[in-house]
């Protein structure tokens, strides 16, 4: 699973960030693209970046704020013009299906793919492509969320080596066992293939976050979370300046982490402020929570199977 950050800036483009958005690839299974958030100018980001914009399939908006959502109108439109024709579905909050509509009939734009959009109206869950995605609210002045993403659970690893030993050689019946059910043999004892499978392998489990306020929900969905992806617009020394535009700083984020056991932290969103100062920030990040990331733009990440986070060369 890869994370390309494809803005990590806060409210207007800077020099060396632009506005939100973050690409989900996920490697191992045919999913398509998942894009979180996509500000001014994103698809000339995606220029940037390994990936293509007709490989998106669904589209996250966590509000309605401009650097989250002026992006769309052209990248859709781009979709469509770059020869995208399979299905995209976008999701979001109240009111996204008049802005694009309207977006698109101003400026006579046709998709010639098949696109849904869904108004999420406040928190719920739902499968979508073999991942359960629970959306809930957070604290911002508009309706803003957050995104958990779990993957399912794989069967274990079918202990051939022991099934051989029982005289059970690879053919159908290994499928079955792999399920765990009760087969019978062709000297007609009968096997429980629950034991010749190993545990489960758990999925992995991925929260992005809208602009927020630190809330305690956050902890609550992110609990054990292989990465937790949150805004940190500010540095402890603009601690007020947060709270009063809902947003939240690296300490605010870092206590949320540590409450939840999160296993990686990644800071985005980050104001322009600190363009100057960078080391400023960084300090503060590093001292604040073990394993944590401040993401630039066009910064990879790769999130093995086994939960390891490492920067993609």
């Amino acid at each position: 699973m890869e994370f390309h950050f494809l803005g990590t800036g806060a409210g207007v483009p800077a020099k060396k960030r632009n506005v939100s958005a973050l690409a989900l690839r996920f490697l191992e299974q045919k999913r398509g693209v998942w894009l979180f958030d996509c500000g001014e100018a994103t698809q000339h980001q995606f220029l940037h970046s390994a990936l293509s914009i007709p490989a998106i399939s669904t589209i996250f908006i966590s509000h309605l704020h401009g650097d989250h959502v002026y992006g769309l109108p052209g990248l859709l439109s781009s979709r469509s013009f770059q020869g995208g024709k399979t299905p995209l579905t976008l999701y979001g909050p109240k009111g996204i299906k008049a802005y694009i509509e309207h977006s698109l009939a101003a400026t006579n734009t046709a998709l010639k793919y098949p696109f849904t959009i869904v108004e999420l109206a406040g928190s719920c869950q739902f499968e979508h492509e073999d991942c359960a995605i629970t959306v809930f609210s957070l604290q911002h002045p508009v309706q803003s969320f957050g995104f958990r993403i779990e993957e399912q659970a794989k069967p274990g690893k079918l202990d051939v080596e022991a099934l051989k030993e029982k005289g059970v050689s690879p053919g159908p019946l290994y499928a079955a066992i792999k399920k765990g059910e009760h087969v019978q043999l062709e000297n007609g004892e009968w096997l429980d293939g629950s034991l010749y499978v190993e545990e489960p392998i758990k999925g992995r489990t991925v929260v992005i976050c809208g602009d927020t306020a630190p809330v305690e929900e956050v902890s609550v969905q992110a609990k054990e979370a292989d990465v937790l992806v949150h805004e940190a617009t500010f540095a402890s020394d603009h601690q007020a300046h947060a709270g009063d535009f809902g947003h939240s700083t690296i300490q605010d984020v870092a206590k949320l982490a540590t409450s939840a056991h999160v296993k990686h932290l990644v800071l985005t969103h980050i104001s322009s402020r600190y363009a100057q100062n960078e080391t400023f920030y960084l300090h503060e990040a590093k001292t604040a929570f073990p394993s944590v990331i401040v993401a630039e733009d066009m910064l990879v990440l790769n999130l093995s199977k086994k939960g390891e986070l490492t920067t993609h060369d």
